[in-house]
């Protein structure tokens, strides 16, 4: 840690970490809800648990990227954050909103639009949080020095505010509903989101492996040029069955399919820094969660989004087992995991840790990336089985699902490994290690903490 107001990422981290925890925890439950339909409908329906489950996901997502941003602006504008006071207040104002949003929920308190059910009242207070946030980063970047991996974070950060806006319009015509909703939701997840992700991975990218700052900005500008020309367009692929013209099917399918390029990118990107750099950096763990994460969004984002994008066959898989087998992976390996992995990389040094599990830490990677992965699978094979049953030869809705249940058993089952696992990365990241866990640091080699 070089700057002393990076300390305020902690707050950030450590509130993700107990959603995060909250947010798994939650899905287990709803997986379980899946092969015993009767569990909790009375005291907790099942439509609130999914919503506590990805509305948790999206918070905590938020809240790392908050954290991440506090902790890499002060050394990339090689300055002192602008007021560290009000990115604490900050915190707390969006950590009890969230609080008071699944209080709401349970209470039957929210709108009913899926990822933006909560209360106007809510979306006002994120939206002041998130004008505290951006008041505060953009005048420290003002007064500092301005770097690529800066300014592209800034812009997806702004773009991810401006975006939000839109949850606010709700219009009573349900195809419109749905084009607008999807300008908060799929421009958030395939357009800017990925923005974040490109700038904090090539930050990861400088620290871990000490390959100079101008070749990984040039990377950087590529990868941001390729996530936007897809991303904005390949909205069109949410636009196929909800009233919109027919020329979005051409649109959607021509641009969403491109969307795997940026995602390709990354691989390259990460893997070529790593064996350019040369250097094995002390803090493993951190480079693993970083490759990893370039390596499953490919797959989540890229493989399994293209196998469903292209109209002819979303007309068939649309809304089926293979949407959800694809979001799981998407989210977990292009957002969760850059989370983790920055939070691997700077909370020894925030918490002036240098012995830390990291060996737990690399366990907890596999075991959640194992059970994730089992579970795509899982839910891919049963949304496969699903079309061909249900959309193709027509049986019951009802019927399907009881030719499916296995599958949700085989679900129910990576969902508890995955949170074997996460416990395991939060119990390395808070509780203090021992010697076999030293992050030391050998000669030439940056340091975990800087």
């Amino acid at each position: 840690m070089t700057y002393s107001s990076q300390r305020v990422a902690l707050y950030y981290f450590g509130g993700a970490l107990v959603l995060f925890f909250v947010q798994v925890l939650v899905g287990v439950l709803a997986g379980a809800v899946y092969v015993m339909p009767n569990l909790l409908s009375e005291t907790v329906p099942f439509n609130v648990i999914r919503m506590i489950h990805t509305n948790a996901l999206i918070v905590w997502l938020l809240m790392g990227f908050m954290g991440a941003t506090y902790y890499l602006l002060p050394e990339e504008t090689e300055t002192e954050l602008h007021s560290p006071r009000l990115a604490i207040l900050q915190f707390w104002l969006f950590f009890v909103a969230a609080l008071v949003a699944v209080v709401g929920y349970l209470f039957g308190i929210h709108e009913g639009r899926e990822f933006l059910e909560q209360p106007i009242y809510i979306k006002v207070g994120i939206v002041v949080v998130s004008l505290m946030f951006l008041y505060n980063c953009t005048l420290t970047l003002l007064k500092g020095r301005k770097t690529a991996v800066a300014n592209v974070l800034m812009l997806g950060l702004w773009f991810v505010a401006i975006f939000f806006l839109f949850s606010f319009y709700n219009p009573g015509n349900l195809s419109l509903d749905k084009m607008y909703w999807w300008w908060v939701v799929h421009l958030w997840v395939e357009g800017v989101w990925e923005l974040i992700m490109a700038s904090i991975l090539a930050y990861l990218m400088i620290k871990l492996t000490g390959v100079d700052r101008e070749v990984v900005e040039k990377w950087l500008y590529v990868i941001v040029g390729l996530s936007l020309f897809t991303g904005i367009l390949g909205t069109g692929h949410h636009y196929y069955w909800i009233g919109t013209p027919g020329y979005w099917k051409w649109i959607g399918s021509v641009f969403s399919t491109m969307e795997v390029v940026p995602f390709f990118a990354m691989v390259i990107f990460t893997f070529y820094m790593v064996w350019k750099g040369g250097r094995k950096h002390p803090n493993k763990a951190a480079l693993l969660w970083s490759l990893g994460c370039a390596v499953i969004a490919f797959f989540g984002g890229g493989v399994w989004g293209f196998m469903h994008t292209l109209a002819p066959v979303n007309y068939y898989t649309h809304g089926t087992q293979v949407t959800a087998a694809h979001g799981h992976l998407a989210f977990y390996g292009a957002y969760v995991m850059l989370n983790v992995a920055m939070m691997t990389y700077a909370m020894p040094g925030l918490l002036k840790r240098e012995v830390y599990n990291q060996t737990l830490n690399m366990w907890g990677f596999w075991l959640t990336t194992g059970g994730m992965c089992f579970m795509t699978f899982t839910l891919t094979f049963a949304g496969v089985v699903q079309t061909h049953l249900q959309r193709v030869m027509g049986m019951n809705y009802m019927e399907v699902q009881d030719q499916i249940a296995l599958f949700f058993w085989y679900r129910l089952g990576s969902g508890v490994a995955v949170l074997l696992g996460v416990t395991l990365i939060i119990y390395s990241l808070a509780i203090p290690g021992r010697e076999g866990g030293r992050v030391s640091t050998p000669q030439g080699a940056p340091n975990p903490a800087e």
